[in-house]
């Protein structure tokens, strides 16, 4: 059996996330304690005890969520289940940054520093209102790619995420996501519906951002990280920490490739794929591109329990 271990990113956040495995194990909740002290503020009280509205700003989602992913993998190595007990890493926007913490490739401190960071500058690129994203659901990859062309006229809507075979998201200026809607249902779409996000991620728009992590990464130590990462930009194994960091500035414009590759997991003998951390969208995501592939998702306390027996027992 092949694993591959994979990291939510943002629509996963949830208040009380990661409350029941800090509960449970010291070192889950150690996790939560490094990220308050290096954001120099109780996140950990928001998560558990805030608002929802609070939680889903970008700047406190991203931390939010890697500090929970990270959490999960601290109980799992409570119970025996190392990083080595998978062949690849991989995490979905955001999630990626969880994956190259959970494999060492960087401190969970500098971690949170960085996705503070991020989500700060992705929020700051764009005056509310200016931008958006929709989901094109039913429509494969290069049909969204051509719708979002087809929408443009002059400005920015770009295929942001190519979630799964029939759901990939459009980002850009709002007017533009909006003729992307239409043009979508014209087209043959399921569903064409805007998302309830504050900023258009993963496409030019980003760029101000981008320029931001360039200058931010320089500054933090990057290891090998101890299994390679399947970067989302790439769809494909990088383990060298010069490109990691150049493949995570060109992430925040660029096109995050899921669909191609948890598929190129699959053609690399990776059959069971586990989802570590808040909510289990991406386990859906990979049944849909690949059914062949066991999903695990890896929230709270049973679920590490029963992932730990299914290794050792």
């Amino acid at each position: 059996m092949s694993r591959a271990f994979v990291f939510p990113g943002q629509g996963a956040q949830s208040i009380g996330m990661g409350k029941a495995l800090a509960d449970a194990y010291p070192t889950a909740k150690a996790v939560f304690d490094e990220v308050d002290e290096a954001l120099g503020e109780k996140l950990s009280s928001l998560i558990w005890e805030g608002e929802q509205d609070e939680l889903t700003l970008t700047q406190n989602a991203q931390p939010a969520l890697m500090a929970t992913s990270l959490a999960t993998m601290r109980a799992l190595e409570s119970e025996g289940v190392t990083i080595d007990a998978a062949s690849y890493v991989a995490g979905h926007s955001l999630g990626e940054y969880s994956a190259l913490a959970a494999a060492g490739a960087l401190t969970v401190a500098d971690t949170a520093r960085l996705l503070r960071t991020r989500g700060k500058a992705m929020q700051e690129a764009v005056p509310v209102g200016v931008g958006a994203m929709a989901a094109l659901l039913g429509l494969d990859f290069d049909t969204a790619a051509e719708v979002a062309s087809e929408a443009a006229h002059e400005q920015i809507c770009q295929a942001a995420n190519d979630n799964d075979p029939a759901q990939v998201v459009v980002s850009g200026h709002k007017e533009a996501v909006e003729r992307a809607v239409e043009i979508a249902k014209g087209k043959g779409a399921r569903r064409a519906v805007l998302l309830p996000v504050s900023a258009p991620f993963h496409c030019a728009l980003m760029q101000p951002a981008a320029e931001v992590m360039a200058e931010a990464l320089v500054h933090v130590e990057m290891n090998a990280p101890a299994v390679p990462l399947v970067a989302n930009v790439r769809a494909a194994e990088v383990a060298d920490p010069a490109l990691i960091r150049s493949l995570l500035v060109e992430q925040v414009t660029g096109s995050v490739r899921w669909r191609e590759s948890v598929a190129w997991m699959a053609e690399h003998g990776v059959n069971e794929i586990w989802e570590i951390g808040a909510g289990k969208a991406l386990s859906g995501m990979v049944k849909r591109i690949d059914r062949s592939v066991a999903t695990r998702a890896i929230g709270s306390p049973d679920d590490v329990k029963a992932a730990a027996e299914s290794l050792n027992g």
